[in-house]
């Protein structure tokens, strides 16, 4: 099977997606840390949509907050 070839998301590198590269999809433990460091900031993130997410507190709990 042929490597898989991505970018790292960090510096744009090319690096190849095998259980030999412990960093994947990163090309180094720096890049990696750079990365976790801009979600740990708050510049990176999942964005929501609060008028269609339909998972409230109580589906998570069970318990109904009413």
């Amino acid at each position: 099977m042929a490597d898989v070839i991505v970018k790292c998301p960090t510096c744009d590198k090319a690096v190849a997606w095998v259980a030999a590269n412990k960093f994947r999809p990163f090309c180094s433990d720096r890049c990696r840390l750079i990365d976790l460091g801009e979600w740990a900031e708050g510049n990176r993130y999942i964005p929501t949509d609060s008028e269609h997410d339909d998972v409230t507190e109580s589906d998570l709990t069970g318990k109904d907050l009413t």
